[in-house]
């Protein structure tokens, strides 16, 4: 096996004049050194989405220009990493620097090549890879009927995943001539349809294993190194490794949108809201994926959590326009959240801010406005992910409850109408406070997003459990086993779960959008439910007449009679497999939904805040969330913990900050700061079913 190494770009925008790769190919060790003039030019987008892709294709593998500090220059493929390393600084480039844009409201155009490929929502001649605007109601009507109207911009940064295992993948050709790509990756038969073109492979050619995933949060829903290491096998015929480096990951890889957010809020003096407008600048950096669907998230899930009252919640007035840019930055891409947290930050404080300025209950008012059971969710009538809009209807909502309950366990009222507990004593530069955030996500994307489940029974009454869904950490593979074992009447443990091979498991969309246990459990379930009705028949030839179908239950690895009397489930299997009527008992199904039903969440923080120096410390947090139906809660629970935590390092001590020159000024651990366990405040989950 070599090792494949990536030389990165030193400067943000350029055409490379010449490379000289003869020192890098004479080393001893070397096995190949690639540039843009030794692989095909392919348009493509890196977004591990569905097809068609919602994302202009304006990446290569490798190009006369590079566009950010940490774009790609070459490929090498080496027998060691210190030889690798070795050969990429051998290879001598000399570059013709281009202006480089950094802030994102002086961008300008970028692209520039014949082959980039705009699609619908983008217009490279306006430097934009994606713009939306969205009307609903009659805004202009909502303003003028206002009492007060208040405006405000707010600005979110940069941040990187962090996710502990770095992108890392290993290509090989098998015994039949296939690539095999074993990848670190969230988004498998993505990855696959989105290599093909990219390496000059059919499809078929191609097999995509996801082994065991040390995180992802949507950096991992990308082809980052995918293709580099397969360009690299295709030119040596060997496996080749590729793993990022923590440097790497901080200035070649993706992070979250940095957005500008302006809001303009109408509102009534009894603080019922009459009209919401939100205009956002996000910054896609050098490359566009997911640059339409990011920012339309960020409208589409927090502009329509408050609606308004009265006769503005039976029509309510919204309008939203996003313009995503590119810039000389690091690459943006899918982030846990996916655009929501940047809405929400804005609307959030402007509610907060509405609330005081008003002196209303900041629970209650938010309350009053926000989208309720039996409501349309408005946004879903006037744009879905770049496709045609599905409507859609908010079937249950435990907001108001979740809000209630999260207030009572911080204390919050006691506490805000207490003058004295604000203080610290001793310490009057201290003060504390309590605060409060209320969120709306949602679940899958309609008629987008599917999975697919294969079970199949073995001898003992075990059962193989193959199924498309990515498990990256949410335990997936867990949950999925799970609701097939109580589907089917067993333990958990007789459910052997295989997850995401693009050659022996079914399709799926992969680990996003917070859509496995909804999306792929449906499938499971689906499958389960159609072998557990093949169980019935067979156990009915043990327990014969005056015996129902309907009437047998399956529990405790058991087909159970009325009467008490039973058959095992190895006694069934066998029966099957070796009877003289032999069938394998086994289903295959799938699921995909027709709504994206949201959960909802109230998060209360108890803080400290140092008045001289702006010093912020978290004490306590509480949250407490409407997620559906929670099949496993200690996994529930340490899914919002790890979310908290990520949130907490988003507010208070994350960003990606560049020089003038477009220079990333955060590469390490030791410079950028996430919270450590140590450095976490007292963490209080709950879940209102």
């Amino acid at each position: 096996m070599l090792i494949g190494k990536i030389k990165h770009s030193p400067v943000a925008h350029a055409r490379i004049k010449s490379i000289d790769v003869s020192k890098a190919k004479a080393l001893p060790g070397v096995a190949a050194v690639l540039t843009y003039k030794d692989i095909p030019r392919v348009a493509h987008s890196t977004a591990g989405q569905t097809h068609p892709l919602p994302s202009p294709l304006d990446t290569f593998s490798l190009d006369s220009k590079v566009r950010f500090v940490g774009d790609r220059v070459a490929l090498v493929a080496a027998e060691t990493e210190e030889i690798a390393r070795q050969a990429v600084d051998l290879i001598e480039v000399e570059y013709e620097e281009l202006p480089a844009i950094i802030d994102p409201r002086d961008a300008l155009k970028i692209h520039d090549e014949p082959d980039y490929v705009d699609f619908a929502e983008s217009d490279r001649t306006r430097n934009l890879a994606a713009h939306i605007f969205v009307d609903i109601g009659n805004v202009d009507q909502g303003f003028a009927e206002a009492d007060h109207v208040f405006e405000g911009e707010f600005l979110v940064p940069k941040v990187q995943h962090v996710h502990l295992e770095p992108h890392v993948v290993i290509t090989y050709w098998d015994e039949d001539d296939r690539l095999v790509v074993r990848t670190s990756t969230q988004v498998p038969f993505h990855a696959r349809r989105i290599l093909a073109p990219v390496l000059g492979l059919p499809v078929k050619r191609i097999r995509v294993i996801k082994p065991r995933v040390g995180g992802g949060f949507g950096g991992k829903q990308e082809v980052l190194v995918e293709d580099a290491a397969g360009h690299l096998t295709i030119a040596t015929g060997r496996p080749v490794k590729m793993e990022l480096t923590r440097e790497e990951e901080f200035v070649a890889s993706r992070s979250r949108h940095p957005m500008i957010v302006r809001l303009k809020t109408g509102v009534k003096s009894d603080g019922a809201i009459t009209a919401n407008e939100m205009s956002l600048i996000s910054d896609t950096g050098a490359y566009g994926s997911h640059a339409l669907t990011v920012a339309g998230n960020t409208g589409h899930k927090s502009m329509a959590l408050y609606v308004g009252d009265g006769k503005y919640r039976e029509s309510p007035n919204i309008r939203f326009t996003a313009q995503t840019v590119y810039t000389n930055t690091v690459p943006s891409g899918a982030f846990r959240g996916y655009g929501v947290p940047q809405g929400v930050f804005a609307v959030e404080l402007q509610m907060e801010r509405i609330a005081r300025a008003l002196e209303l209950d900041p629970i209650e008012f938010r309350l009053k406005n926000a989208l309720r059971a039996g409501e349309a969710q408005p946004f879903s009538k006037a744009w879905s992910e770049g496709r045609e809009p599905v409507p859609e209807y908010i079937e249950t909502c435990a907001l108001e409850e979740c809000a209630r309950r999260a207030a009572e366990v911080i204390g919050f009222r006691e506490k805000r109408g207490s003058v004295e507990w604000h203080a610290v004593p001793g310490q009057p530069h201290l003060r504390r406070g309590v605060g409060l955030a209320l969120a709306m996500q949602g679940t899958a994307i309609p008629f987008i997003d599917m999975g697919g489940a294969s079970l199949k029974m073995n001898d003992d009454g075990s059962f193989n459990l193959l199924v498309g869904a990515t498990d990256i950490g949410t335990g997936s593979d867990t949950i999925l086993a799970q609701m097939v074992a109580e589907t089917v009447g067993c333990e958990v443990d007789d459910i052997i779960v295989y997850s995401s091979d693009t050659d022996f498991t079914p399709f799926d969309v992969g680990a996003y959008a917070s859509s496995t246990t909804f999306i792929s459990g449906g499938a499971a379930t689906r499958a389960a439910q159609d072998v557990a009705q093949m169980i019935r028949e067979v156990a009915l030839e043990f327990l014969g007449e005056g015996v129902s179908l309907a009437d047998i239950r399956l529990a405790d690895r058991k087909a159970i009679a009325p009467d008490g009397r039973s058959v095992t489930l190895e006694e069934i299997a066998l029966r099957s497999l070796h009877s003289s009527n032999q069938r394998q008992i086994m289903a295959v199904a799938s699921f995909n939904s027709p709504v994206s039903p949201p959960p909802f969440t109230a998060q209360f923080a108890e803080v400290t805040v140092d008045t001289q120096t702006g010093e912020v410390r978290v004490q306590k947090l509480v949250t407490v969330q409407d997620s559906g139906v929670i099949v496993n809660p200690i996994a529930a629970t340490g899914q919002v913990e790890g979310a908290v935590t990520q949130q907490l390092g988003y507010a208070l001590t994350e960003e990606m900050p560049f020089d003038d020159k477009g220079r990333p000024l955060m590469r390490t651990l030791q410079d950028y700061h996430i919270f450590t366990a140590t450095e976490m405040p007292e963490l209080v989950v709950e879940f209102v079913q």
